[in-house]
């Protein structure tokens, strides 16, 4: 216990002089100190499922954080507000919405707006986007940037989260002969970029081997060895872009990369959530097939657009 409390007091010493007297009284702090993140996953796990977003983001962070990112609160340890963001040293293209994301959560609405109106938080001159699982997120990111003249497109979604693993369904559903089961390469980024609603472009083609090469995925191939069905993992600790070639479908291969992709996260400590949306009727009984359990609070994804970068 004394070793411990060392470190703790070693961890404090550590960060008051990185965050300085004058960045804590404008109420904005980076969280860099990897004894106080592992700390705050934990206490954000007394919050799911609101702050699931922001507890992805942090275990990746304490996992090698292969995503750069950092953590910004109102104060700490009692914080009342928590986004975040990718490192400013991080290399960034002012276009790419996908990479420039923010994951967002809140005890105290007013904490987080107090946030959004520091200057240093956002990087307010780029498209980005803004997610979290909170039902003032809109309004209050709205009303901050509608002040600096951004334009703001919000989509809302059902948000879900798979049994533990013990109680998934089993994965012998197939109607076939038994696949190939294996994971993506980067040199199919291209194939998602062509298949992905959200796709059809250079951030997302760059996006989408960021996320191949850093979070975990599972695909079905062919004889030949292409991809036919897969899903892979987001910066969020979030399952998305599960598709099936259409050639492919109602043979069972999108419950089997769900169900081993939500078994491979759960092995690594990973919650298993995913989004979709509410007049996508085949991905929520495929969801409600495999035992998801729908969520009482929403996902909203806000795509922030500068004036500079509208028309």
């Amino acid at each position: 216990m004394q070793m411990f409390t060392d470190k703790i007091l070693m961890c404090t010493f550590k960060f008051l002089p990185r965050c300085g007297i004058a960045r804590a009284l404008e109420k904005m702090l980076v969280l860099n100190c990897s004894t106080k993140l592992l700390m705050l996953e934990k206490m954000l796990k007394s919050h799911f499922p609101e702050s699931l977003k922001v507890y992805g983001a942090v275990m990746n962070i304490n996992r090698g954080n292969p995503f750069q990112k950092e953590v910004v609160l109102d104060s700490w340890p009692r914080f009342k507000a928590v986004i975040t963001r990718r490192k400013k040293e991080a290399e960034t293209d002012d276009l790419d919405h996908y990479t420039n994301a923010y994951a967002v959560f809140y005890k105290d609405v007013k904490a987080f707006q107090g946030l959004l109106e520091k200057g240093d938080v956002i990087n307010w001159e780029q498209v980005f986007q803004i997610q979290g699982l909170q039902s003032e997120l809109y309004d209050v990111s709205k009303a901050v940037a509608d002040s600096k003249q951004l334009d703001v497109k919000l989509t809302s979604f059902q948000a879900v989260c798979f049994s533990p693993a013990s109680t998934l369904p089993d994965t012998c559903i197939v109607k076939s002969s038994p696949p190939r089961l294996t994971y993506l390469s980067i040199a199919e980024a291209d194939l998602l970029n062509r298949t992905w609603s959200r796709g059809g472009n250079e951030q997302c083609l760059q996006y989408l081997a960021s996320l191949i090469s850093c979070f975990p995925s599972v695909c079905v191939r062919d004889d030949k060895g292409k991809p036919i069905s897969w899903s892979i993992t987001d910066q969020f600790a979030t399952m998305c872009h599960s598709y099936t070639m259409p050639e492919h479908r109602r043979k069972g291969f999108n419950q089997l990369v769900a169900l081993t992709l939500a078994r491979k996260l759960q092995s690594r400590g990973f919650p298993c959530q995913g989004n979709v949306l509410d007049d996508n009727v085949a991905s929520i009984g495929l969801l409600k097939s495999i035992r998801a359990e729908f969520l009482p609070c929403r996902f909203h994804r806000l795509i922030l657009t500068p004036a500079a970068f509208s028309g």
